[in-house]
């Protein structure tokens, strides 16, 4: 990071062996907001868990931020809950949707029920289909289909 006091929102596709889930990693305030769309929480994947909090507190001391014993436990993870898969193959392109509803509104925080503008239980078929055509389109223009 260029500017280390500038607040940022990192996000990290995660796959834990056959699904796509989504974090989205604040490293100033050190919290990680973790979007799943079949509703695990991340005591579902401990080292998954371990090696996000061994980067942040890696960042930390980088940053040479001081922190008293209890507060070097002090990162916060905050299950988003959002739009659940109807299936077991979509996980990808939730996790996707994720990222971009995130990227579209601008914002450094993820509110703990998703955001008003996208809220829904389930996407639907067309709201699914949109994120595949434009990652296809990306793809294209990246050329990688050639």
């Amino acid at each position: 990071m260029d500017n280390k006091d500038a607040e940022k929102l990192f996000f990290i596709p995660f796959n834990t062996g056959g699904h796509w889930l989504l974090l989205a990693i604040n490293p100033i305030r050190e919290i990680v907001y973790y979007l799943d769309s079949l509703g695990n929480d991340w005591t579902t994947c401990p080292d998954m868990k371990v090696l996000i909090d061994t980067v942040l507190q890696a960042f930390r001391a980088q940053r040479d931020i001081q922190t008293s014993r209890r507060g070097a436990n002090s990162i916060t993870w905050i299950k988003v809950a959002c739009p659940q898969q109807r299936n077991q193959i979509d996980c990808g392109y939730f996790m996707l949707r994720f990222m971009r509803d995130t990227l579209a509104l601008g914002r450094l925080k993820i509110l703990t029920d998703y955001f008003d503008e996208f809220k829904c239980a389930f996407y639907t078929k067309d709201q699914v289909d949109e994120i595949k055509e434009e990652w296809c389109q990306f793809m294209i223009k990246l050329n990688v289909c050639s």
